[in-house]
Protein backbone atom coordinates (compact mmCIF):
# COMPACT_ATOMS: atom_id res chain seq x y z
CA UNK A 1 0.00 0.00 0.00
CA UNK A 2 1.24 3.51 -0.77
CA UNK A 3 1.28 6.41 1.67
CA UNK A 4 -2.39 7.29 1.93
CA UNK A 5 -4.20 10.63 1.96
CA UNK A 6 -6.50 11.25 4.91
CA UNK A 7 -10.21 11.24 4.15
CA UNK A 8 -11.64 14.68 3.45
CA UNK A 9 -14.40 14.28 6.03
CA UNK A 10 -11.98 14.09 8.97
CA UNK A 11 -11.59 17.06 11.31
CA UNK A 12 -9.91 20.01 9.61
CA UNK A 13 -7.35 22.12 11.49
CA UNK A 14 -6.94 25.87 11.39
CA UNK A 15 -3.61 27.17 10.05
CA UNK A 16 -0.82 26.73 12.57
CA UNK A 17 0.80 30.01 13.70
CA UNK A 18 4.06 30.60 11.83
CA UNK A 19 6.67 33.34 11.83
CA UNK A 20 6.18 35.98 9.17
CA UNK A 21 2.40 35.74 9.07
CA UNK A 22 2.12 39.49 9.75
CA UNK A 23 4.97 40.65 7.50
CA UNK A 24 3.93 43.17 4.85
CA UNK A 25 5.76 43.75 1.58
CA UNK A 26 5.61 46.65 -0.90
CA UNK A 27 3.94 46.29 -4.30
CA UNK A 28 5.38 47.97 -7.39
CA UNK A 29 1.87 49.17 -8.19
CA UNK A 30 1.68 50.98 -4.84
CA UNK A 31 0.81 50.13 -1.27
CA UNK A 32 1.64 47.08 0.81
CA UNK A 33 0.13 43.67 1.37
CA UNK A 34 0.60 40.77 3.75
CA UNK A 35 3.26 38.52 2.28
CA UNK A 36 1.85 35.26 0.91
CA UNK A 37 4.59 32.66 1.47
CA UNK A 38 3.79 29.93 -1.04
CA UNK A 39 7.26 28.41 -1.32
CA UNK A 40 7.02 25.86 1.49
CA UNK A 41 8.75 23.19 -0.60
CA UNK A 42 11.96 25.24 -0.53
CA UNK A 43 11.74 26.30 3.12
CA UNK A 44 8.63 26.36 5.25
CA UNK A 45 8.24 29.23 7.72
CA UNK A 46 9.16 28.29 11.26
CA UNK A 47 6.28 27.53 13.59
CA UNK A 48 5.78 30.16 16.28
CA UNK A 49 5.76 27.30 18.80
CA UNK A 50 9.21 26.19 17.64
CA UNK A 51 10.64 29.70 17.83
CA UNK A 52 9.22 30.19 21.33
CA UNK A 53 10.71 26.89 22.49
CA UNK A 54 14.13 27.81 21.13
CA UNK A 55 13.95 31.27 22.71
CA UNK A 56 12.99 29.68 26.02
CA UNK A 57 16.06 27.45 25.92
CA UNK A 58 18.51 30.15 24.79
CA UNK A 59 19.41 31.48 28.29
CA UNK A 60 20.36 27.93 29.31
CA UNK A 61 22.67 27.39 26.34
CA UNK A 62 25.68 25.26 27.25
CA UNK A 63 28.21 22.78 25.89
CA UNK A 64 26.98 19.29 25.05
CA UNK A 65 28.56 15.99 26.20
CA UNK A 66 31.62 17.80 27.50
CA UNK A 67 30.83 19.64 30.70
CA UNK A 68 30.05 18.94 34.34
CA UNK A 69 28.25 22.24 34.89
CA UNK A 70 24.51 22.52 35.28
CA UNK A 71 23.89 24.22 31.92
CA UNK A 72 26.06 21.70 30.14
CA UNK A 73 24.16 18.84 31.71
CA UNK A 74 20.87 20.51 30.87
CA UNK A 75 21.90 21.02 27.24
CA UNK A 76 23.10 17.43 26.96
CA UNK A 77 19.77 16.14 28.26
CA UNK A 78 17.93 18.46 25.90
CA UNK A 79 19.96 17.21 22.94
CA UNK A 80 19.50 13.52 23.70
CA UNK A 81 15.83 13.93 24.59
CA UNK A 82 15.39 15.67 21.23
CA UNK A 83 16.90 12.61 19.57
CA UNK A 84 14.31 10.41 21.30
CA UNK A 85 11.45 12.75 20.37
CA UNK A 86 12.39 12.72 16.69
CA UNK A 87 12.92 8.94 16.75
CA UNK A 88 9.41 8.50 18.17
CA UNK A 89 8.03 10.88 15.53
CA UNK A 90 9.59 8.69 12.82
CA UNK A 91 8.51 5.38 14.35
CA UNK A 92 12.11 4.23 14.67
CA UNK A 93 12.69 0.60 15.62
CA UNK A 94 14.55 -0.29 18.86
CA UNK A 95 17.86 -0.98 17.08
CA UNK A 96 17.75 2.07 14.76
CA UNK A 97 20.16 4.96 15.09
CA UNK A 98 19.25 8.60 14.61
CA UNK A 99 22.02 10.96 13.53
CA UNK A 100 21.58 14.72 13.54
CA UNK A 101 22.99 16.28 10.37
CA UNK A 102 22.83 19.64 8.61
CA UNK A 103 20.11 18.79 6.06
CA UNK A 104 18.65 16.09 3.84
CA UNK A 105 21.57 16.60 1.48
CA UNK A 106 24.03 16.09 4.32
CA UNK A 107 22.15 13.01 5.52
CA UNK A 108 22.25 11.31 2.13
CA UNK A 109 25.91 12.18 1.61
CA UNK A 110 26.61 10.65 5.02
CA UNK A 111 24.82 7.47 3.99
CA UNK A 112 26.67 7.43 0.67
CA UNK A 113 29.96 7.59 2.55
CA UNK A 114 28.86 4.70 4.78
CA UNK A 115 27.85 2.25 2.05
CA UNK A 116 29.88 -0.97 1.87
CA UNK A 117 32.43 -1.08 -0.89
CA UNK A 118 30.93 -2.14 -4.21
CA UNK A 119 27.34 -1.32 -3.30
CA UNK A 120 25.04 -0.90 -6.30
CA UNK A 121 22.71 2.09 -5.99
CA UNK A 122 19.37 2.33 -7.81
CA UNK A 123 17.78 5.76 -8.09
CA UNK A 124 15.06 7.19 -10.32
CA UNK A 125 15.93 10.19 -12.48
CA UNK A 126 12.97 11.92 -10.86
CA UNK A 127 14.83 12.50 -7.58
CA UNK A 128 15.86 15.84 -6.13
CA UNK A 129 19.58 16.43 -6.63
CA UNK A 130 20.11 15.77 -2.91
CA UNK A 131 19.20 12.13 -3.48
CA UNK A 132 20.28 11.90 -7.13
CA UNK A 133 23.92 12.99 -6.88
CA UNK A 134 25.69 11.82 -3.67
CA UNK A 135 26.33 8.29 -4.97
CA UNK A 136 28.51 9.46 -7.87
CA UNK A 137 31.17 10.79 -5.51
CA UNK A 138 32.49 7.30 -4.72
CA UNK A 139 34.24 5.53 -7.58
CA UNK A 140 33.60 2.11 -6.02
CA UNK A 141 29.80 2.47 -6.15
CA UNK A 142 27.86 1.47 -9.26
CA UNK A 143 24.84 3.71 -9.89
CA UNK A 144 21.85 2.73 -12.01
CA UNK A 145 19.53 5.59 -12.98
CA UNK A 146 15.97 4.51 -13.71
CA UNK A 147 13.78 6.40 -16.17
CA UNK A 148 10.85 8.45 -14.94
CA UNK A 149 7.85 6.15 -14.44
CA UNK A 150 4.40 7.26 -15.51
CA UNK A 151 2.45 5.23 -12.94
CA UNK A 152 3.26 3.97 -9.43
CA UNK A 153 3.00 0.40 -10.72
CA UNK A 154 5.50 1.20 -13.46
CA UNK A 155 7.92 2.48 -10.81
CA UNK A 156 7.72 -0.79 -8.86
CA UNK A 157 8.04 -2.92 -11.99
CA UNK A 158 11.06 -0.96 -13.23
CA UNK A 159 12.79 -1.32 -9.88
CA UNK A 160 12.09 -5.05 -9.65
CA UNK A 161 13.45 -5.60 -13.15
CA UNK A 162 16.61 -3.60 -12.46
CA UNK A 163 17.28 -5.35 -9.15
CA UNK A 164 16.74 -8.79 -10.61
CA UNK A 165 19.22 -8.09 -13.40
CA UNK A 166 22.03 -6.73 -11.24
CA UNK A 167 25.43 -8.35 -11.47
CA UNK A 168 27.21 -9.20 -9.31
CA UNK A 169 24.70 -9.96 -6.55
CA UNK A 170 26.06 -7.96 -3.63
CA UNK A 171 24.97 -5.08 -1.37
CA UNK A 172 22.43 -2.79 -3.01
CA UNK A 173 20.61 0.37 -2.04
CA UNK A 174 17.46 1.93 -3.48
CA UNK A 175 16.91 5.65 -2.99
CA UNK A 176 13.42 7.06 -3.48
CA UNK A 177 11.47 10.15 -2.60
CA UNK A 178 8.29 10.00 -0.55
CA UNK A 179 6.70 13.01 -2.25
CA UNK A 180 8.06 14.78 -5.30
CA UNK A 181 9.41 18.28 -4.75
CA UNK A 182 8.20 19.14 -8.27
CA UNK A 183 4.76 17.56 -8.63
CA UNK A 184 3.90 16.84 -5.00
CA UNK A 185 2.84 13.33 -6.01
CA UNK A 186 3.16 10.55 -3.45
CA UNK A 187 5.36 7.61 -4.38
CA UNK A 188 4.50 3.95 -3.63
CA UNK A 189 7.00 3.72 -0.79
CA UNK A 190 5.74 0.48 0.80
CA UNK A 191 5.66 -1.32 -2.54
CA UNK A 192 9.13 -0.11 -3.49
CA UNK A 193 10.45 -1.18 -0.08
CA UNK A 194 8.92 -4.63 -0.54
CA UNK A 195 10.50 -4.93 -4.00
CA UNK A 196 13.89 -3.85 -2.65
CA UNK A 197 13.84 -6.32 0.22
CA UNK A 198 12.60 -9.15 -1.98
CA UNK A 199 15.76 -8.75 -4.04
CA UNK A 200 18.14 -8.40 -1.09
CA UNK A 201 18.47 -4.61 -1.33
CA UNK A 202 18.00 -1.88 1.23
CA UNK A 203 16.07 1.35 0.74
CA UNK A 204 16.46 4.94 1.94
CA UNK A 205 13.50 7.30 1.89
CA UNK A 206 14.02 10.98 1.08
CA UNK A 207 11.22 12.37 3.25
CA UNK A 208 12.10 16.05 2.87
CA UNK A 209 8.74 16.78 1.21
CA UNK A 210 6.77 13.99 2.88
CA UNK A 211 7.48 14.49 6.59
CA UNK A 212 5.96 18.02 6.81
CA UNK A 213 2.70 16.79 5.28
CA UNK A 214 2.18 13.17 6.38
CA UNK A 215 3.20 10.85 9.21
CA UNK A 216 6.40 8.98 8.36
CA UNK A 217 6.87 5.68 10.17
CA UNK A 218 9.96 3.62 9.36
CA UNK A 219 8.48 0.40 10.68
CA UNK A 220 5.16 0.76 8.84
CA UNK A 221 6.77 1.82 5.56
CA UNK A 222 9.45 -0.87 6.07
CA UNK A 223 12.27 1.39 4.88
CA UNK A 224 15.82 1.00 6.12
CA UNK A 225 16.61 4.72 6.47
CA UNK A 226 14.82 8.03 6.28
CA UNK A 227 16.31 11.48 5.73
CA UNK A 228 14.74 14.92 6.06
CA UNK A 229 15.52 18.57 6.83
CA UNK A 230 14.32 20.73 9.68
CA UNK A 231 13.81 23.80 7.52
CA UNK A 232 11.07 22.02 5.57
CA UNK A 233 9.47 20.78 8.81
CA UNK A 234 8.74 24.27 10.20
CA UNK A 235 12.05 24.54 12.09
CA UNK A 236 14.87 27.05 11.43
CA UNK A 237 17.71 26.33 9.01
CA UNK A 238 20.77 24.23 9.71
CA UNK A 239 19.69 20.82 10.99
CA UNK A 240 18.57 17.53 9.48
CA UNK A 241 18.15 13.86 10.33
CA UNK A 242 19.30 10.47 9.09
CA UNK A 243 17.57 7.62 10.93
CA UNK A 244 17.52 3.90 10.39
CA UNK A 245 19.59 0.73 10.50
CA UNK A 246 22.76 0.98 12.53
CA UNK A 247 25.03 -1.69 11.04
CA UNK A 248 26.35 0.08 7.94
CA UNK A 249 26.71 3.30 9.94
CA UNK A 250 28.65 1.54 12.69
CA UNK A 251 30.93 -0.25 10.23
CA UNK A 252 31.79 2.88 8.25
CA UNK A 253 34.55 5.34 9.00
CA UNK A 254 33.24 8.41 10.83
CA UNK A 255 31.72 10.97 8.48
CA UNK A 256 33.97 13.60 10.10
CA UNK A 257 37.03 12.93 12.23
CA UNK A 258 37.26 14.83 15.48
CA UNK A 259 36.09 15.25 19.03
CA UNK A 260 32.78 13.64 19.91
CA UNK A 261 33.18 10.88 17.35
CA UNK A 262 36.21 9.45 19.13
CA UNK A 263 35.92 7.36 22.28
CA UNK A 264 39.64 6.97 22.96
CA UNK A 265 42.81 8.34 21.34
CA UNK A 266 46.31 7.14 22.29
CA UNK A 267 49.82 7.71 21.02
CA UNK A 268 51.71 4.81 19.45
CA UNK A 269 55.35 4.01 19.96
CA UNK A 270 56.03 5.00 16.34
CA UNK A 271 54.69 8.48 17.01
CA UNK A 272 51.27 8.06 15.43
CA UNK A 273 47.88 7.78 17.10
CA UNK A 274 45.37 5.00 17.54
CA UNK A 275 41.69 5.91 17.65
CA UNK A 276 38.74 4.01 19.04
CA UNK A 277 35.59 5.46 17.50
CA UNK A 278 32.11 5.48 19.01
CA UNK A 279 29.63 2.95 17.66
CA UNK A 280 26.59 5.05 18.60
CA UNK A 281 25.18 7.97 16.58
CA UNK A 282 28.04 10.06 18.00
CA UNK A 283 30.32 8.27 15.51
CA UNK A 284 28.96 10.56 12.78
CA UNK A 285 28.38 13.67 14.88
CA UNK A 286 31.93 14.93 15.36
CA UNK A 287 32.37 18.45 16.70
CA UNK A 288 30.06 20.49 18.87
CA UNK A 289 26.52 19.49 17.89
CA UNK A 290 23.81 21.87 16.74
CA UNK A 291 21.76 21.47 19.88
CA UNK A 292 19.41 24.33 18.98
CA UNK A 293 18.78 22.79 15.57
CA UNK A 294 18.06 19.39 17.09
CA UNK A 295 15.76 20.92 19.70
CA UNK A 296 13.94 22.92 17.01
CA UNK A 297 13.27 19.78 14.96
CA UNK A 298 12.02 17.99 18.08
CA UNK A 299 9.75 20.93 18.88
CA UNK A 300 8.31 20.85 15.36
CA UNK A 301 7.70 17.10 15.65
CA UNK A 302 5.81 17.63 18.90
CA UNK A 303 3.78 20.49 17.44
CA UNK A 304 2.69 18.53 14.36
CA UNK A 305 1.86 15.46 16.42
CA UNK A 306 -0.20 17.43 18.92
CA UNK A 307 -2.03 19.34 16.16
CA UNK A 308 -3.05 16.00 14.66
CA UNK A 309 -1.84 14.93 11.25
CA UNK A 310 -5.29 13.79 10.13
CA UNK A 311 -6.67 17.30 10.47
CA UNK A 312 -3.59 18.88 8.91
CA UNK A 313 -3.76 16.53 5.92
CA UNK A 314 -7.50 17.09 5.49
CA UNK A 315 -7.07 20.87 5.42
CA UNK A 316 -4.15 20.64 3.01
CA UNK A 317 -6.23 18.49 0.67
CA UNK A 318 -8.87 21.23 0.66
CA UNK A 319 -6.23 23.81 -0.28
CA UNK A 320 -4.92 21.54 -3.05
CA UNK A 321 -8.44 21.17 -4.40
CA UNK A 322 -8.90 24.96 -4.40
CA UNK A 323 -5.66 25.53 -6.30
CA UNK A 324 -6.34 22.80 -8.84
CA UNK A 325 -9.92 23.97 -9.42
CA UNK A 326 -8.76 27.56 -9.81
CA UNK A 327 -6.00 26.69 -12.29
CA UNK A 328 -8.31 24.35 -14.21
CA UNK A 329 -10.37 27.42 -15.17
CA UNK A 330 -7.34 28.90 -16.96
CA UNK A 331 -6.75 26.95 -20.21
CA UNK A 332 -3.29 28.47 -20.62
CA UNK A 333 -2.07 26.77 -17.44
CA UNK A 334 -0.65 23.24 -17.57
CA UNK A 335 0.04 21.45 -14.28
CA UNK A 336 3.02 19.11 -14.42
CA UNK A 337 2.42 15.51 -13.39
CA UNK A 338 3.99 12.08 -13.66
CA UNK A 339 1.13 9.95 -12.39
CA UNK A 340 -1.92 11.90 -13.62
CA UNK A 341 -4.55 14.24 -12.21
CA UNK A 342 -5.96 11.69 -9.77
CA UNK A 343 -2.64 10.86 -8.12
CA UNK A 344 -2.54 11.59 -4.37
CA UNK A 345 -0.21 14.47 -3.56
CA UNK A 346 0.96 16.93 -0.95
CA UNK A 347 0.70 20.72 -1.24
CA UNK A 348 3.26 21.10 -4.02
CA UNK A 349 2.22 21.87 -7.62
CA UNK A 350 4.33 22.99 -10.56
CA UNK A 351 2.94 24.44 -13.76
CA UNK A 352 3.72 26.40 -16.90
CA UNK A 353 1.69 29.13 -18.57
CA UNK A 354 1.38 29.37 -22.33
CA UNK A 355 2.96 32.57 -23.63
CA UNK A 356 4.89 33.24 -20.44
CA UNK A 357 8.42 32.54 -19.30
CA UNK A 358 8.06 31.14 -15.82
CA UNK A 359 10.60 33.53 -14.27
CA UNK A 360 8.64 36.48 -15.64
CA UNK A 361 5.38 35.07 -14.26
CA UNK A 362 6.88 34.42 -10.82
CA UNK A 363 8.38 37.91 -10.71
CA UNK A 364 4.99 39.43 -11.48
CA UNK A 365 3.32 37.36 -8.75
CA UNK A 366 5.84 38.75 -6.28
CA UNK A 367 6.06 42.36 -7.38
CA UNK A 368 2.37 42.95 -8.15
CA UNK A 369 0.62 40.65 -5.68
CA UNK A 370 3.06 40.01 -2.81
CA UNK A 371 3.12 36.26 -3.50
CA UNK A 372 6.32 34.25 -3.10
CA UNK A 373 6.61 31.16 -5.31
CA UNK A 374 9.59 29.46 -6.95
CA UNK A 375 10.54 29.27 -10.60
CA UNK A 376 13.22 27.24 -12.37
CA UNK A 377 14.09 23.55 -12.38
CA UNK A 378 13.79 23.05 -8.59
CA UNK A 379 17.07 21.12 -8.13
CA UNK A 380 15.43 18.29 -10.06
CA UNK A 381 16.64 19.07 -13.56
CA UNK A 382 16.13 15.65 -15.21
CA UNK A 383 12.57 15.40 -13.89
CA UNK A 384 11.50 18.90 -14.93
CA UNK A 385 13.08 18.50 -18.35
CA UNK A 386 11.16 15.23 -18.77
CA UNK A 387 7.90 16.87 -17.72
CA UNK A 388 8.49 19.81 -20.06
CA UNK A 389 9.32 17.48 -22.92
CA UNK A 390 12.81 18.88 -23.47
CA UNK A 391 15.91 17.00 -24.50
CA UNK A 392 18.65 16.76 -21.86
CA UNK A 393 21.02 18.87 -23.96
CA UNK A 394 18.54 21.69 -24.64
CA UNK A 395 19.80 25.03 -23.28
CA UNK A 396 17.64 27.01 -20.91
CA UNK A 397 17.57 30.63 -19.80
CA UNK A 398 15.91 30.13 -16.44
CA UNK A 399 16.26 33.74 -15.36
CA UNK A 400 15.17 35.39 -18.61
CA UNK A 401 11.67 36.82 -19.12
CA UNK A 402 11.62 35.29 -22.59
CA UNK A 403 13.35 32.31 -24.13
CA UNK A 404 16.11 32.94 -26.64
CA UNK A 405 15.12 32.79 -30.31
CA UNK A 406 14.39 29.22 -31.34
CA UNK A 407 14.46 27.92 -27.77
CA UNK A 408 11.75 26.81 -25.42
CA UNK A 409 11.57 28.23 -21.92
CA UNK A 410 13.03 25.45 -19.77
CA UNK A 411 11.64 26.41 -16.40
CA UNK A 412 8.41 26.11 -14.48
CA UNK A 413 6.57 27.74 -11.59
CA UNK A 414 6.04 25.95 -8.29
CA UNK A 415 3.46 26.85 -5.67
CA UNK A 416 3.70 25.06 -2.33
CA UNK A 417 1.92 25.40 0.97
CA UNK A 418 1.25 23.60 4.23
CA UNK A 419 0.13 23.76 7.82
CA UNK A 420 0.65 27.51 8.20
CA UNK A 421 -1.00 28.68 4.96
CA UNK A 422 -4.06 30.92 5.37
CA UNK A 423 -7.01 30.47 3.01
CA UNK A 424 -6.55 34.06 1.80
CA UNK A 425 -3.10 33.29 0.40
CA UNK A 426 -4.54 30.53 -1.78
CA UNK A 427 -7.43 32.73 -2.95
CA UNK A 428 -5.03 35.57 -3.79
CA UNK A 429 -2.77 33.23 -5.74
CA UNK A 430 -5.61 31.87 -7.86
CA UNK A 431 -6.91 35.38 -8.52
CA UNK A 432 -3.44 36.60 -9.46
CA UNK A 433 -2.90 33.78 -11.95
CA UNK A 434 -6.22 34.51 -13.62
CA UNK A 435 -5.54 38.24 -13.84
CA UNK A 436 -2.00 37.87 -15.16
CA UNK A 437 -3.10 35.43 -17.86
CA UNK A 438 -6.12 37.53 -18.85
CA UNK A 439 -4.64 41.04 -18.61
CA UNK A 440 -0.86 40.61 -18.60
CA UNK A 441 1.62 42.16 -16.19
CA UNK A 442 1.02 45.75 -15.15
CA UNK A 443 4.74 46.47 -14.83
CA UNK A 444 7.87 46.22 -16.95
CA UNK A 445 10.54 43.64 -16.09
CA UNK A 446 14.18 43.07 -16.98
CA UNK A 447 16.90 40.49 -16.36
CA UNK A 448 19.31 41.47 -13.61
CA UNK A 449 21.99 39.09 -12.29
CA UNK A 450 20.17 36.20 -13.91
CA UNK A 451 16.82 37.06 -12.33
CA UNK A 452 13.71 38.64 -13.76
CA UNK A 453 13.00 41.78 -11.71
CA UNK A 454 10.63 44.75 -12.02
CA UNK A 455 12.15 47.80 -13.71
CA UNK A 456 12.82 50.51 -11.18
CA UNK A 457 12.46 48.24 -8.17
Amino acid sequence: MSVSVAAADRAVCAPLPVLGRDVTVPLVTGGEVDYAALDYAASAPALQRVWDDVAGYAPYYGSVHRGAGYLSQLSTDLFENSRKTVADFLGCRPDDQLVFTRSTTDSLNLLAAALPQGTRVFVFETEHHASLLPWERRADLAVTYLNAPRTPRQAVDALEKALAAREPYGPALVCVTGASNVTGELWPVRELAAAAHAHGARIVLDAAQLAPHHPVNLAELDVDWVAFSGHKLYAPFGAGVLAGRADWLQDADPYLAGGGASRKVTRRADGGVDVEWHTTAARHEAGSPNVIGAYAIASACRALTEAGFEGLVAREQELIAQVRAGLADVPEVRILSLFGDDAPRVGVLSFVVDGWNSSHFAAALSAEYGIGVRDGLFCAHPLVRTLLGSAPQDPGECGAPEAAPGERSLNAIRVSFGAGTPDEHIARFVRAVRELVADGARWKYRVEDGRCVPVGA
